[in-house]
C-alpha cells in the first residue's frame, strides 16, 4: 500500500475514508493537523515509552474507546 513513506497530513488524508480509526503514539499529531475535517478518528496512545511492554496495558481502554470514538474526533488512551 505504500503507507510507510507517508507522514502526518498526507497519511491522514490517504487514510481518511478508507479506515475508521488511526491509532498512533504521536502525541503532537492532533496539534499539527485538523482532524475534525477528516473522515477518520484518531486515538493517541499515551505511555512512558513506545515499547510494547508499556503499550499493552492500554489495550482494555483502547478496546472501549474504539467502540465509542467518532469520525473527526481525537481521543487519548493512557496516562
Amino acid at each position: 500500500m505504500g503507507w510507510a513513506a507517508l507522514e502526518n497530513g498526507v497519511l491522514l488524508a490517504a487514510a481518511s475514508g478508507k479506515f475508521d480509526v488511526l491509532v498512533t503514539t504521536d502525541q503532537r499529531l492532533s496539534d499539527q493537523q485538523n482532524i475534525s475535517t477528516l473522515a477518520i478518528a484518531v486515538i493517541v496512545l499515551v505511555a512512558r515509552r513506545n515499547k510494547l511492554e508499556f503499550l499493552l496495558p492500554l489495550a482494555p481502554e483502547l478496546r472501549k474507546v474504539l467502540e465509542e470514538v467518532k469520525l473527526g474526533e481525537v481521543r487519548r488512551v493512557g496516562a
